[in-house]
């Protein structure tokens, strides 16, 4: 099943994301930006449920950009839970995104990916993304 996230989701995408970033992030500050984003018109968080448990997450971000001149989504987190890989749930999501996207507006759909993951790579290039932009950063 494919909907949007609710707060109860919050353990279970947490785990998602600590295992994506291979790193423990603070629960409480975790759980705050979840909420917060949850709120907000500028995110849409999508989940697959799957034998009562989150099997996989797409966060979106909307922004209107200058270079675009119009609104473009951004994923911010995507990540199938390793259980449930295989089974077309990442193309499902991804379809889902899409379709979230074109009806609040947006002329694109774009995804920044760490250079180690390959396979998410081969995803993206799988379903019609090109490889187009390099993305830098900085920690502060």
């Amino acid at each position: 099943m494919y909907r949007k996230a609710e707060k109860t989701d919050c353990g279970q995408i947490y785990q998602l994301i600590c295992k994506l970033e291979g790193q423990t992030l603070p629960p409480e500050v975790f759980r705050a930006i979840f909420e917060k984003q949850l709120e907000s018109e500028a995110f849409f968080c999508l989940v697959c449920e799957l034998e009562g448990r989150v099997a996989g997450v797409l966060n979106l971000r909307f922004e209107e950009q200058l270079h675009h001149c119009g609104l473009v989504a951004e994923i911010m987190e995507f990540v199938v839970a390793p259980g449930f890989r295989g089974r077309g749930i990442g193309r499902e999501l991804f379809r889902f995104a899409g379709e979230t996207a074109k009806e609040r507006g947006c002329i694109q759909i774009e995804a920044a990916c760490n250079q180690k993951r390959t396979e998410a790579h081969r995803f993206y290039m799988g379903v019609g993304m090109e490889k187009g932009h390099f993305k830098f950063s900085k920690v502060l």
